[in-house]
């Protein structure tokens, strides 16, 4: 029996939502796999452990994902709203006041899931600017243009 080499493309979608490594899909991005260990849950890889493409591109690179995850969030928001209102309903006469109802399920929604939207807008910011590649494993690698070490994990 011979050993079976995959060198199927990894779905974009799928990898982002694992927070792969963009460059090969393969490697995970974070040292801690639980989103709820607060004090180390966006902890990076300098590298990713498969191919050896870098996470920090440059001082600041990550604050982008502020856009990203406000993306998110108002997704997430719009999301719940139609699905209450398909559920369960608005009405302009109602005395259970649902609306009201419906912004604090949502803001409680919002608060424990921030974590793994903070993971994903930062897997989604790097996917942005670094692209998968067929041959990363022949070193074809994005490196960073200017990092500060002092800086680094300083958010």
């Amino acid at each position: 029996m011979c050993a079976h080499v995959d060198d199927r493309k990894p779905f974009l979608l799928t990898s982002i939502l694992q927070n792969k490594c963009p460059r090969c899909r393969k490697g995970k991005l974070y040292k801690n796999s639980n989103p709820y260990n607060l004090k180390k849950f966006m902890e990076m890889n300098k590298a990713c452990p498969v191919c050896g493409q870098e996470t920090d591109m440059e001082v600041g690179f990550y604050y982008g994902t502020s856009y990203v995850s406000y993306g998110l969030s108002i997704a997430l928001s719009a999301a719940t709203f139609i699905a209450w209102w398909v559920l369960i309903g608005f009405s302009v006469k109602d005395n259970d006041y649902r609306l009201f109802w419906w912004m604090g399920v949502n803001a409680a929604l919002l608060l424990v899931l921030q974590p793994i939207m903070m993971r994903l807008s930062r897997t989604i910011w790097l996917s942005i600017f670094v692209h998968y590649s067929k041959d990363w494993n022949k070193g074809d690698v994005v490196r960073a243009e200017r990092t500060n070490a002092s800086l680094q994990n300083a958010w």
